[in-house]
Formats: C-alpha cells, structure tokens, sequence
C-alpha cells in the first residue's frame, strides 16, 4: 500500500544539449511533488542542470519548455505544477539560428 503522502518518482527526458551534463544519458528517474521540485532533485543529482533550465531567481529560461504528460507546463501551473507518480516529464531547450 503507498503512502499518500509518498514523493512521486518520475522519468524525466533530456534533451541532447543536456545529456552530457547528466553521465549522457537520455532519460533519468528522479522525485519531486512539483515541477520546481523535480528541477532541484535533477541538479542535486547533476549538478549544475539547473543552471541551464532557470535564471537565478528560480524563474524557467524562455527558451526551455517543460511538458509534463504531453502538456506544456507554462499553461499548467508553471513550475508550481503538482507531479504525480509514474509520470513523465520532457524538457526541450528552443534552438535558434539560421541565415538572416
């Protein structure tokens, strides 16, 4: 019987630019209540991950989309979304560039 009080593990899907960071791997499992939550435990386990996701004050870069279950975070309750367990989060980072 689980808790319901039990942190929910998720998997959380790294984008290329960000695999080097995390032993190159593609996906990780960490445990987190919210979105911010799981963002802390990603850089408790790869530190410095975090640094690339959110400007110092805790706020998400504009140009990294979290989605959670298919879902873009920012239409959600942004980084205060509640996680639940088994779910899967991707993190994509916007790539710009091209010929003018």
């Amino acid at each position: 019987m689980k808790s319901p009080n039990a942190i929910p593990s998720v998997t959380v899907k790294l984008p290329q630019l960000l695999r080097q960071k995390a032993g190159n791997l593609t996906s990780v499992t960490v445990s987190g209540s919210t979105i911010r939550e799981i963002i802390d435990a990603l850089d408790a386990n790869y530190p410095g991950l975090k640094f690339n996701l959110c400007y110092e004050t805790g706020k998400l870069r504009p140009y990294v989309n979290v989605f959670l279950n298919g879902e873009n975070i920012r239409y959600m309750q942004d980084l205060d979304t509640p996680v639940h367990m088994g779910a899967t989060i991707y993190i994509l980072q916007s790539v710009a560039g091209g010929r003018s």
